[in-house]
């Protein structure tokens, strides 16, 4: 099934699904200190509007963003054919609900100390916007839209992009 790209809750419901699914991503500060993007696991809260992370206190994700600080988020899906950047306020927080909510035996084996841990603290993403690229097309139609392009001088027809408000 195909998204259309105008559709944007269609698009929104695809994406978070997606990291829902995926899990992983990679998360940055903007314009601070920090200058690359870290691999993290992601946790997200289609109602809300918010993706979660487990980090420790000291962490350089976790120290860039206290009192607030913009961010990116940027997301692959597990078969590539949806692709995001989002952007949004990442804020840390001790918050107990999210931490029982999201602790799972895998978290686990990432912080030892378990869920009741000091120095163990949570990542919030606020989404305010996203750019989300779609491309749900298979390997022929993939093949056959690059023999098309390189016949007649156009462009593949393999997807899209939208931008979607999400905060």
């Amino acid at each position: 099934m195909t998204t259309d790209l105008r559709d944007k809750a269609a698009v929104e419901h695809k994406l978070w699904i997606e990291i829902g699914d995926t899990g992983f991503g990679m998360l940055a500060t903007v314009g601070g200190a920090q200058r690359h993007f870290q691999p993290m696991t992601a946790f997200c809260e289609p109602e809300s509007g918010q993706i979660w992370f487990y980090t420790h206190d000291n962490s350089e994700l976790a120290v860039a963003a206290q009192g607030g600080a913009e961010a990116m988020f940027v997301f692959v899906s597990r078969d590539r054919e949806l692709q995001a950047s989002i952007r949004g306020e990442l804020r840390t927080t001790h918050d107990q609900l999210h931490r029982d909510k999201f602790w799972s035996s895998t978290v686990a084996a990432w912080y030892r100390k378990g869920k009741d841990d000091p120095d163990l603290t949570m990542l919030c993403l606020d989404c305010k916007d996203t750019m989300v690229w779609i491309t749900e097309a298979g390997g022929a139609k993939v093949a056959w839209e690059i023999a098309r392009a390189n016949l007649t001088g156009s462009q593949p027809e393999i997807g899209g992009k939208a931008t979607l408000n999400l905060g």
